[in-house]
């Protein structure tokens, strides 16, 4: 499917991806919006600047107020990176499925493990620009605007590890399987896919035509990853054939190990890998519980891990010897997402705009990072775009903090007040939050929300359930009433969020609560369909203005973007925007 955003589990509230990478998980969990893909355009012109931090963050963390597009990722030329070696990636879970497009594969920690085994056919650059991979297309490119038709010629090199060759069929049948036509294949997304009437083969089967029937402006991304033909033979096969295990992989790496019962993955070269040889002999994703990031680092069990909001391991990892804080402005950021579903008691949009009113974004932005940044935290207000790009605009007002109105909304409402809890009809305004555990985080924002509704009258019930679990059985299928996460964006922000906010009668798609509008739907089509940057961007942004009046979700704050990483790896760190796919290929140790 077209990257959709990646979610992330730290319920910092993930990372699609989904997302993670909508979610993009894991949010830290990350989803895949990669819950993940929110948000700067890639036509957002701006200057890549990749530049080694300071040794040590001893002043605070910067908050959002710097530039997009700087990395901190200490980079040093291959000769100066040694061959050979094990990188140590902590991670919050497993992939529920290695199949990125499938509904329960867009958690973030999966996509990073699938971009090291599968085709990423563009390279997500630093400031948010967008390049093709050379290591699998020749060239892509726009060929016609009307009708939209893509020529994309593949790199005669390319083989899947099974011998044959990537050709224009692994395009056909991934359109095929997420175009939404037949809906026995449950995809994350149809964004993009929809809007294709035909792909066809070219001169050779490694050139590949792509006919639209309605035009779509954010192109770059779709078909990436790339999957084989073979995975989406039937929908049986999509769904679960790869929940396992993936069955044919073509990158720099390949599986060495999925162990479950010892919660990690390992991935080591390909041998038949045609491009660049990578630096790494061996990547290792274990499962790591988030209270215990930090002592992993400490014994050498890890080489890195995402401060996110916590100001526990911010505090350590300054301490740590050997370690380098890295930070950059990160398209990642933590929110509540609410359910309205027939089935919650937050079914009715006023009701959710009343809540969010009582929620109070600035103090619990301070209360998780006050501490770690030099100035105050910025909260954000916009689901699409993210602070530090120039389509920013706050579109909050309706739902933002005040406790006063809150009440109010909620008395006419017919929420009355009886006692400390409101309730109507007899039953009482209890809220469901689910959370995702071990996470330090994602406790303290649900009890910093629980203690700000109940001054309005609403009694917060919060559920910790098992992180393994939080996704695939609470969030995914609406098992909530309120829930968090963080998403990861990409540079493709408005069509990888058009699962979200668009509702679908017939799919869930990452729209988790199912909240949405007509009119919400039509303007994301025609934002997509806009080839003109500003315009696409205005529609965007009057679409999220629709949001926010339907009490979707609620964006607490964007993530500084600060990583503690061992202070002897190279081009690593803080990535900024190019995370999709992170550099396997030069990342390595200097010593």
């Amino acid at each position: 499917m077209h990257p959709s955003p990646q979610k992330t589990c730290e319920h910092e509230g993930t990372v699609s991806p989904a997302t993670g990478v909508r979610a993009r998980g894991r949010f830290t969990t990350v989803s895949r919006r990669t819950k993940v893909g929110v948000t700067a355009l890639a036509a957002i012109a701006l200057t890549l600047t990749a530049c080694g931090g300071p040794s040590k963050t001893d002043s605070g963390l910067k908050g959002s107020e710097g530039t997009v597009g700087q990395a901190d990722i200490n980079p040093q030329d291959g000769s100066k990176v040694k061959d050979g070696g094990e990188f140590r990636w902590p991670v919050d879970q497993l992939p529920d499925n290695w199949n990125y497009n499938q509904l329960d594969g867009t958690n973030a920690d999966g996509r990073r493990m699938i971009d090291t085994l599968m085709p990423n056919l563009y390279k997500q650059k630093a400031d948010s620009t967008i390049e093709v991979n050379k290591d699998f297309l020749d060239d892509a490119k726009l060929a016609s605007t009307d009708p939209q038709v893509l020529e994309f010629k593949i790199n005669p090199k390319a083989k899947w590890s099974d011998g044959t060759a990537l050709s224009w069929q692994d395009f056909e049948a991934m359109w095929k399987s997420l175009n939404g036509t037949d809906k026995a294949y449950e995809v994350a997304g149809t964004t993009g896919y929809e809007d294709i009437e035909k792909v066809e083969k070219g001169a050779t089967d490694q050139d590949v035509k792509v006919t639209f029937k309605k035009k779509f402006a954010e192109w770059k991304g779709m078909f990436s990853p790339l999957y084989p033909k073979s995975m989406s033979s039937s929908a049986e096969e999509f769904n679960k054939g790869w929940a396992d295990a993936p069955k044919v992989t073509a990158g720099p790496f390949k599986i060495g190990t999925i162990d479950r019962t010892g919660k990690l993955v390992t991935v080591v070269r390909d041998a038949a890998w045609w491009g660049q040889k990578p630096k790494l002999e061996k990547i290792t994703f274990r499962q790591v519980d988030r209270p215990a990031l930090a002592d992993a680092l400490a014994n050498g069990q890890i080489d890195f891990f995402d401060i996110g909001s916590s100001i526990d391991n911010f505090t350590r990892a300054k301490s740590m010897q050997g370690v380098t804080i890295r930070q950059a402005i990160t398209p990642d950021y933590s929110h509540i997402t609410f359910n309205g579903a027939d089935s919650s008691i937050l079914k009715d949009a006023k009701l959710r705009v009343a809540l969010m009113r009582g929620i109070d974004t600035k103090t619990i932005s301070k209360a998780l990072l006050g501490q770690m940044l030099k100035g105050d935290a910025q909260v954000t207000g916009n689901h699409f775009f993210l602070l530090g790009t120039k389509e920013y605009k706050d579109n909050s007002a309706i739902a933002s903090f005040d406790k006063e109105a809150a009440k109010k909304q909620l008395d006419e409402l017919g929420w009355k007040l009886e006692g400390e809890t409101r309730k109507k009809d007899g039953k009482e305004l209890v809220v469901r939050y689910v959370i995702p555990t071990p996470n330090p985080i994602s406790d303290q924002i649900a009890k910093l929300v629980q203690s700000q509704l109940k001054e309005i009258g609403a009694k917060v019930d919060i559920q910790a359930v098992p992180s393994t679990d939080f996704f695939k059985q609470y969030v995914n299928v609406g098992n909530f009433d309120m829930t968090g996460f963080r998403w990861l964006s990409s540079a493709t922000p408005i069509s990888d969020s058009k699962g979200i906010y668009s509702l679908d009668p017939a799919s869930t798609n990452q729209n988790y609560g199912r909240i949405g509008s007509e009119e919400v739907n039509k303007l994301l089509e025609q934002a997509n369909g806009e080839l003109d940057d500003a315009k696409r961007a205005d529609l965007a942004n009057e679409a999220d203005k629709k949001i926010w009046e339907l009490g979707h979700q609620l964006p607490l704050y964007q993530l500084p973007g600060a990583v503690a990483v061992k202070s002897n790896v190279a081009n690593f760190g803080a990535v900024a925007f190019a995370n999709r796919p992170y550099d396997y290929i030069n990342m390595g140790f200097t010593e």
